[in-house]
C-alpha cells in the first residue's frame, strides 16, 4: 500500500515537472517569436549593407557602427541622389543615403505633434461622452452606445473616400489638421465604448453622493470618476498615441509634401528610391519605435492596471 502511494506521488511530481518544462519551452518560443524581429531590426541597423545581406545572417554584428544613425542627423548636408549620381552610390558599402533622408526627423516631429494632439482631444471628447452615457439615463442611450461601436466595425479603407472629400471641402489637404481630425474619428469611438464599460462598473452611489454634496455633473466627473479611471485613461491615451503614430493609409492620402508627412510615409518612401539601403531603413525603424517603447516603459504600471480593470476588453 505504501509502495503504491509513493509511486502515485512520483507520477504527480513527474507530471508537475513536465507541465513546468512545457510552460517554460512555450514561453521561450513565444519570446523568440515576439523579440526576434526587434532584435534583428536593431542588429541590422548597426551593420554595413554587405554584412546585412550575407549568408548566414549576422545576428551579432562583427563590425558594428553608427553610420546609419549619423547620416540621419546630418542628412541635410548630403548630396541628393539623382539619376546622374546614383551610379556613384554604393549600397553595399552602406554609404548610400535615400534622397528623402533629410525629411525623416521633421516627419518624426509631425508624427509627435499629431499623436499628442489626438491624445489630448481624444480624452477631452471621449471622457464627457462616456460619463454621460454611463451615468445619465435617457432614451436612446443603448442605441447610441452601439451606434458608436458600429463605427469601429467599418474598415478604414472604406472611409478613405468620404474622409478625403470632407477634408478637401474644408481646405485642409496636406496639413497636420487633416490627420488630427481623421484620427479622432478613428480613436474616439473606441475610447468612448471602453470608458462607458469602465464607468458603468463604478457604483452609482458615488455619483449620487457627489451630487448630494453639491457637485455639478462636471465636478462629479472630474473630482470623483476621473481619479478612479486613471489607469484606463492612460491605457486609452497610449492606444490613441500608438494608433496615430503608426497610421499609414490616411496619412498617405491626405499629405503630399514633407511639411505635413508623418514618419510612416517617409520611411516607406525610402523603398521607392533609385536603390534601397536596408540598413538605413532599419536605423530609421529603430528611431521610430523609441517613443512608443519609452511611453510603454514609463506607464507600464498603469497599462497593467488598465488591462486588469477591463479597460481594453472587447
Amino acid at each position: 500500500m505504501a509502495t503504491s502511494s509513493s509511486t502515485a506521488r512520483r507520477k504527480r511530481a513527474l507530471m508537475q515537472n513536465l507541465r513546468v518544462l512545457g510552460l517554460a519551452i512555450a514561453s521561450l518560443v513565444f519570446l523568440l517569436y515576439v523579440l526576434a524581429p526587434v532584435a534583428w531590426l536593431v542588429s541590422s541597423s548597426l551593420q554595413q549593407e554587405a554584412a546585412l545581406t550575407s549568408v548566414p545572417p549576422q545576428w551579432i554584428p562583427k563590425d558594428p557602427h553608427l553610420d546609419n544613425f549619423r547620416v540621419i542627423f546630418s542628412a541635410d548636408d548630403q548630396e541628393r541622389v539623382t539619376y546622374e549620381t546614383r551610379r556613384a552610390a554604393d549600397p553595399a558599402s552602406g554609404g548610400f543615403i535615400p534622397s528623402t533622408a533629410k525629411n525623416l526627423l521633421p516627419a518624426m516631429g509631425n508624427s509627435f505633434i499629431v499623436s499628442v494632439a489626438v491624445v489630448i482631444l481624444n480624452l477631452l471628447v471621449a471622457v464627457p461622452a462616456a460619463y454621460a452615457l454611463a451615468k445619465i439615463r435617457f432614451r436612446g442611450r443603448n442605441a447610441s452606445v452601439y451606434g458608436i461601436l458600429i463605427t469601429r466595425v467599418i474598415p478604414d479603407i472604406a472611409l478613405v473616400v468620404p474622409f478625403f472629400l470632407f477634408i478637401r471641402n474644408l481646405g485642409l489637404l496636406d496639413t497636420l489638421s487633416s490627420l488630427v481630425i481623421t484620427y479622432l474619428a478613428v480613436t474616439v469611438p473606441f475610447s468612448v465604448f471602453i470608458l462607458v464599460s469602465y464607468f458603468e462598473q463604478l457604483p452609482d452611489e458615488l455619483d449620487k453622493a457627489a451630487r448630494v454634496d453639491g457637485c455639478s455633473r462636471l465636478q462629479t466627473m472630474t473630482r470623483v470618476f476621473l481619479p478612479l479611471a486613471a489607469p484606463s485613461l492612460v491605457a486609452l491615451s497610449l492606444f490613441a498615441f500608438l494608433t496615430s503614430w503608426n497610421e499609414f493609409l490616411l496619412a498617405l492620402m491626405f499629405t503630399q509634401t514633407a511639411a505635413s508627412q508623418t514618419l510612416p510615409i517617409i520611411v516607406a518612401s525610402f523603398t521607392s528610391d533609385f536603390t534601397i539601403s536596408f540598413s538605413f531603413i532599419n536605423a530609421a525603424g529603430v528611431l521610430a519605435i523609441i517613443p512608443p517603447v519609452i511611453l510603454a516603459i514609463i506607464f507600464q504600471r498603469y497599462i497593467v492596471s488598465g488591462l486588469t480593470a477591463g479597460a481594453v476588453k472587447g
